[in-house]
């Protein structure tokens, strides 16, 4: 089935390619540091509440991969470091176990290590005109999800051959599913960002939370030079190299899509300085996904332990400016620079406001 070599395609992929594109913006932001933080660093609080569950860490592992039989042992181990630290993590899109049943066990497989976690579920917003809140229902009910989200990929869309690149009354099967869902709906982009308005339409359409998938982490653009190399297909080879670093960075989405809703920074997360600096530009959460491939491949140790390195960076991130709670680390002042205060200038966000607090 075409959808499920996609799958395992796209984990090989992101194991042995550089696909990453260009920074996220984060680079430009720096905390003032506190000399005298005037805390007990064993103080240092970081749990947190999202979408009513609870966390050890304001962390997710985003949505990475299932739908074929060679993801099931990855998806296990990302569930079983999970639910040891007490984090959260997506599956990857559940089209092809809603094509097919036999590959529902690839998804399936996260609830059964994880039965404390938040787990939230996946579909693409280009085939909502193909499902049913029924079709929706059954995402939900084949991993217990806590929440799903409705993912935006139209980049890698427009450059896979396949794709599907109708976007007409996308805003409408969200705001339905939204209203009809047993489970809160996240709309999380895969990439490129996600712009003031389109944020404004998401709370709209009454959606709970948005992940902004900004740009500066994987490329699915990029990944889709790998396959279209693959497969011999020179048009969609040069769409992926022209398109390889489209996009909002992760930090100018961030203030871009602060509408009042939980926001998830996702898009180039790759430690708890990063993490910290999301959550001072809005974010509630952080997700991620690359760095963690390669190590899901090996065993559920290999990335607790990298999840405990980012947890360890934003406790001493908050220490260093005397936060001694994420509500506090949250509201911490930050220095804007660079090309990320240059576009949030040009787009009329107040980026002074951000060292003021």
């Amino acid at each position: 089935m075409a959808t499920s070599k996609r799958k395992i395609e796209h984990l090989d992929i992101c194991t042995r390619e550089n696909v990453e594109s260009k920074d996220n913006g984060l680079s430009d932001v720096e905390f003032v540091h506190r000399c005298l933080p005037e805390i007990n660093r064993a103080d240092v609080d970081s749990r947190t509440t999202f979408l009513g569950h609870k966390f050890s860490a304001p962390l997710m592992i985003a949505s990475m991969t299932g739908g074929h039989p060679g993801t099931t042992e990855v998806n296990a181990n990302l569930a079983m470091a999970a639910e040891q630290l007490g984090l959260g993590l997506g599956v990857g899109s559940q089209r092809a176990a809603l094509e097919d049943r036999k590959l529902e066990d690839s998804y399936r497989i996260v609830r059964e290590k994880a039965p404390n976690a938040f787990i939230y579920g996946n579909i693409g917003a280009p085939q909502l005109a193909d499902y049913t809140i029924d079709d929706v229902e059954r995402a939900v009910e084949m991993i217990d999800a806590d929440a799903m989200a409705i993912h935006l990929n139209f980049l890698q869309e427009a450059i896979q051959p396949e794709g599907n690149v109708d976007a007409r009354g996308i805003i409408e099967k969200i705001a339905g599913i939204a209203a009809e869902l047993s489970v809160p709906v996240i709309v999380k982009e895969t990439g490129a960002g996600i712009c003031h308005m389109d944020a404004y339409l998401l709370k709209k359409a009454g959606v709970a939370a948005i992940d902004v998938g900004g740009r500066g982490g994987t490329s699915w653009a990029g990944v889709e030079v790998f396959r279209a190399r693959m497969e011999l297909d020179e048009v969609s080879e040069h769409l992926g190299m022209k398109f390889w670093d489209w996009g909002i960075p992760t930090a100018v989405s961030l203030v871009e899509a602060d509408i009042g809703l939980p926001l998830v920074a996702t898009g180039g997360i790759r430690d708890g300085v990063m993490m910290a600096k999301a959550m001072a530009l809005g974010a509630s959460m952080s997700s991620v996904a690359l760095p963690l491939v390669s190590a899901a491949r090996i065993g559920p140790e290999k990335v607790k332990k990298m999840l405990e390195l980012y947890i360890e960076e934003l406790k001493a991130v908050m220490f260093l400016t005397g936060s001694r709670s994420v509500e506090d680390i949250r509201r911490a002042p930050v220095i804007i620079s660079g090309k990320t205060r240059d576009t949030l200038e040009a787009r009329g966000f107040n980026w002074k406001a951000f060292a003021q607090r």
